[in-house]
């Protein structure tokens, strides 16, 4: 039993090896740097204030959010990357929040023009209006190559927001470049 066994694992190594697979591109990013940026548009109501006056009260508006991260990280299977960083988040007067981000990122289809998708929590930094702040969310984008280093991506984002008694929830687009380090992640690298 235990030769038949050997026998099956040295096949399988061996099929590796001597396989006709071309190994030119490596299908991860090695180490990567994600700068980006966002905005979004709050998509929960306030709670409303009761109208016991003569007085006509306008609805509470919709307010937006807007902000940069730079998150680098390393690209280490092919469809798993994880990351860490930080981020900066306007959310209304005196709401200047500044996270900690870990961010893992989940890849289909590396190369060229992957899809993914992140996730995204961050623990408050600095002191605001509020204090021991985190944030929740993903992102859903694709990237695409620009170089053999370079990709320029876009996504759409869903976050929400822990900022005392309330909890915001945002949904808006991103924009950012990605710079990595294996410049055969891409077509672009394939001298």
């Amino acid at each position: 039993m235990k030769k038949k066994l050997f026998l099956v694992l040295a096949i399988i190594s061996f099929s590796r090896i001597f396989s006709q697979e071309d190994k030119s591109s490596d299908r991860t990013m090695g180490f990567y740097f994600n700068p980006s940026m966002h905005v979004g548009l709050k998509v929960t109501k306030e709670k409303q204030i009761p109208n016991n006056t003569q007085y006509i009260q306008p609805a509470a508006t919709r307010k937006f959010t807007y902000g940069i991260s730079a998150i680098g990280g390393y690209h280490f299977l092919p469809n798993f990357a994880l990351g860490g960083g930080f981020r900066y988040s306007f959310l209304e007067n005196n709401y200047h929040l500044v996270y900690l981000m870990i961010q893992p990122k989940i890849i289909f289809t590396p190369g060229d023009n992957p899809l993914f998708i992140e996730l995204n929590y961050g623990k408050q930094l600095n002191n605001s209006v509020v204090s021991d702040s985190e944030l929740w969310g993903g992102r859903i984008g694709m990237q695409v190559s620009y170089s053999k280093r370079l990709s320029q991506e876009g996504g759409i984002v869903l976050e929400t927001y822990k900022t005392g008694n309330s909890n915001p929830l945002f949904i808006g687009l991103s924009y950012g470049i990605t710079i990595f380090s294996n410049k055969n992640y891409t077509g672009y690298g394939e001298d």
